[in-house]
C-alpha cells in the first residue's frame, strides 16, 4: 500500500514540476498581453478535437486522439493570430471570448450526439489523475524541453510581442507561433488535467507572479514555486478526500491567487514589487 502511494505521488509530482515551468512562462505572455481567454479557446478546441476523434471511432487518450486534438488547436491558433480587429470598438478579447463560446457549444452539441457523451464532456472538463504514467511524464518532459529551447532561442521576439508589438516584423507570424506553443501544451495536458485545470495551470501562477515582479525570469520562478505548492495541496486533498482531480487543484490554485491579491493590497507597491525592469 505504501509503495503504491509513493508511486502515485511521485509520478504526479514529477508531471506537475515539469508542466508548471512552461505554463507559467507562456502564461506571463498571455497575462501581459491581456489575451486572457486565448488559452480557454485552445483548451476547449483540444477537448473538441478529442471528442471529434471519438465520433470517428478513435479511442480517447491514444496517439490518434492527440493528433485530432492537435489539428483542432492548430486551426484555433491560426484564427487567434489572424483575427485581430482594427476597430477599437471591438476589442480582441471580445473576439477571443466569442471563439471560446463557440468551441464550448460545439463540444456540448457533439457530446450530446455521442454515446456516453456526458461522461466525455465531464472528463474533458475535470480530467483524471489516473491518466498519469511514467511514459506520459517522459514524453511530456521531452516535448516541454523542446518548446522551452525554442522559446529560449527566440525569446527576444516573443518578449517584444508583449512589450513593443509595433516594433516587430511579421507580428502575426510570431503570434501564430506563440499560440501554437499554447496549443501543443494544451494537447498534452487536457486529457489529464481537463480544460479547467489546464487553464488554471497557465493563468493563475502567471497572474500571481505578475503582481510581484516585472522581470520574466523572476516571474517564472515565483509562479512555478507558488503554483507547485498550491498543486501539491490540491493533489493531496484530491487523493486523501476522494475529490475530483481537476477541480481540487483549480480550487487550491484559486485560494493562493486570492491570498496573493490580499498580500498585494496590504502592502504598498514599492514594498511588494520584487524586481523592476523587463529582462
Amino acid at each position: 500500500m505504501t509503495s503504491e502511494i509513493v508511486r502515485f505521488f511521485s509520478v504526479q509530482i514529477a508531471l506537475l514540476a515539469v508542466v508548471l515551468i512552461l505554463h507559467t512562462y507562456i502564461g506571463l505572455h498571455i497575462v501581459r498581453r491581456t489575451l486572457i481567454f486565448s488559452d480557454l479557446v485552445l483548451d476547449q478546441l483540444a477537448a473538441f478535437g478529442a471528442m471529434a476523434g471519438i465520433a470517428l471511432g478513435i479511442e480517447y487518450g491514444t496517439f490518434s486522439s492527440y493528433l485530432s486534438s492537435t489539428v483542432a488547436v492548430l486551426f484555433g491558433a491560426l484564427l487567434l493570430a489572424v483575427i485581430k480587429p482594427k476597430n477599437r470598438a471591438i476589442p480582441r478579447e471580445a473576439v477571443i471570448g466569442i471563439m471560446y463560446a463557440m468551441a464550448l457549444v460545439a463540444s456540448l452539441l457533439l457530446g450530446d450526439k455521442l454515446r456516453g457523451g456526458d461522461a466525455y464532456v465531464t472528463k474533458t472538463l475535470a480530467g483524471s489523475m489516473l491518466w498519469v504514467t511514467w511514459p506520459l511524464v517522459s514524453v511530456t518532459t521531452v516535448v516541454y524541453i523542446l518548446l522551452l529551447l525554442f522559446h529560449c532561442t527566440f525569446h527576444k521576439r516573443f518578449i517584444e510581442l508583449a512589450e513593443n508589438p509595433s516594433g516587430i516584423k511579421n507580428e502575426k507570424f510570431w503570434d501564430f507561433l506563440l499560440f501554437v506553443t499554447q496549443g501543443i501544451i494544451t494537447v498534452m495536458i487536457v486529457p489529464i488535467a481537463g480544460v479547467l485545470l489546464a487553464y488554471a495551470f497557465l493563468m493563475i501562477p502567471a497572474a500571481i507572479a505578475a503582481m510581484f515582479t516585472k522581470k520574466w525570469a523572476w516571474g517564472v520562478v515565483i509562479g512555478w514555486t507558488i503554483g507547485f505548492i498550491a498543486c501539491l495541496i490540491g493533489l493531496c486533498s484530491s487523493y486523501f478526500f476522494n475529490l475530483p482531480y481537476g477541480p481540487s487543484l483549480v480550487l487550491s490554485l484559486g485560494i493562493f491567487f486570492v491570498a496573493a491579491i490580499l498580500v498585494r493590497c496590504l502592502f504598498s507597491s514599492d514594498k511588494i514589487v520584487l524586481m523592476e525592469g523587463t529582462q
